[in-house]
């Protein structure tokens, strides 16, 4: 186990160099930036950025990067607030107790990650609706996107509590492992979300 966390740190360090370098040379070999706004994170940099985290979470702290297990430590914790009891007598938390995990931090930096990237960027434009959205369903369907957003993240939630990782702990720290599960996993991700972009916007 030392000598595979030796090499995890020798990769992550090597790929914490040429990630960036490799980058950059992916994104001046494109035609274009498009969708992407002058300003704009790239997505080969961010990408790369994150399989080096994903490394040294690995290596430094022996934990997979993911995050749906913080969608039950923020409602646990919730709860527990309010019926600690109840809370507690609960199949689920009685295993694992709602806390304010790694996973949950995560999450939440994620968040102002993306609200940082997103200032220094000039993406930040306040819009609700993606233009896509807008050509599918027009202007005045916020009430429509908010049920979507809502339903979608309730059913990915549950599915991938049920798949036990969702696209971050499968997606990336499984398939980085070789987990046959991860890669069923992430290929059944990809087909889902084909099926139902398809099913949003084509039909």
């Amino acid at each position: 186990m030392k000598r595979i966390a030796t090499t995890l740190v020798a990769l992550s360090a090597v790929g914490l160099v040429a990630a960036p370098a490799v980058a950059a040379a992916i994104v001046r070999d494109l035609p274009s930036d498009y969708p992407y706004p002058t300003g704009a994170w790239s997505p080969y940099l961010a990408g790369a950025l994150i399989g080096v985290l994903a490394l040294l979470a690995l290596a430094l702290a022996n934990r997979p990067v993911g995050a749906s297990s913080a969608y039950a430590d923020a409602p646990g914790l919730l709860s527990r607030a309010i019926a600690p009891r109840w809370t507690l007598s609960l199949p689920y938390y009685k295993d694992e107790p709602p806390k304010v995990s790694w996973t949950l931090v995560l999450v939440c930096a994620t968040v102002l990650g993306a609200l940082l990237a997103a200032w220094s960027g000039g993406e930040l434009n306040g819009a609700y609706l993606q233009d896509l959205w807008i050509a599918r369903f027009g202007q005045d369907s916020h009430a429509w996107r908010t049920a979507a957003a809502l339903a979608g993240g309730i059913i990915m939630a549950y599915g991938a509590r049920l798949a036990g990782g969702c696209t971050s702990g499968h997606g990336i720290s499984g398939t980085l492992q070789l987990a046959v599960s991860s890669w069923v996993a992430l290929i059944c991700f990809f087909i889902g979300g084909v099926m139902t972009a398809m099913l949003i916007y084509r039909l």
